[in-house]
């Protein structure tokens, strides 16, 4: 089963990332580069949150709630939410799982802006494009995870991040943090790290401690 970072990827070219980047008025490959850029700053963060038993708790819950992998098969609600208002228009669990601006509050949380301004510098692109970017990446990672943690163990195997049997979510989104710091392009990670590693450890997660509420 592919895993979380290769669906994200797998979404981040052809004509998927042609909208994208018309919805951000940005060029493909620059659209594709920042967003694999911050992919490992959503998944670090959710790990670290993960990390905790309330935290797992929380994460749980949601994805119980109001994420089953479904929305893999059909983008384009999220995609025409991108190019419009960009927040859920209803409630219900449709559209939380739709709703990028309330996933990215729970795992930024009052840290958000800052992953913002790091990734609009890192990559050229302006913080609302950055934001908007988010947006879109957010519920893709949610729906991922989602199928990961349902995944039978026969499907997971060691082929992708890891097989929702493996472990816990902390466990199964640590390997995908991984996967996803390999896959970003390495100058945009570097100057990421640069902007945001207050404490010059070469992480930049535990310099965004906000915990998933």
């Amino acid at each position: 089963m592919a895993g979380i970072v290769d669906i994200v990827a797998s979404n981040l070219q052809g004509d998927q990332l042609a909208q994208i980047s018309r919805a951000l008025g940005a060029p493909e490959g620059q659209t594709r580069d920042a967003a694999l850029a911050a992919l490992p700053l959503l998944l670090g963060q959710m790990q670290r949150n993960a990390s905790t038993p309330d935290g797992a708790r929380s994460l749980q819950g949601a994805l119980e709630r109001d994420h089953d992998g479904g929305l893999l098969d059909n983008l384009g609600p999220l995609m025409g939410m991108l190019g419009g208002a960009g927040a859920a228009g209803q409630a219900g669990a449709a559209s939380r799982a739709l709703d990028g601006a309330g996933i990215l509050g729970h795992i930024f949380g009052g840290r958000q802006p800052q992953v913002e301004e790091g990734v609009a510098r890192a990559s050229g692109l302006d913080r609302g494009q950055v934001m908007r970017l988010l947006m879109m990446l957010a519920p893709i990672v949610m729906a991922a995870l989602a199928r990961q943690r349902n995944a039978p163990a026969a499907g997971a195997g060691a082929q992708g991040d890891a097989g929702a049997q493996g472990g816990g979510l902390a466990d199964i989104l640590g390997q995908a943090t991984q996967s996803a710091r390999s896959n970003a392009p390495g100058g945009l990670m570097g100057a990421l790290t640069g902007l945001l590693d207050s404490d010059r450890d070469g992480s930049v997660i535990d310099d965004l401690a906000d915990r998933f509420r």
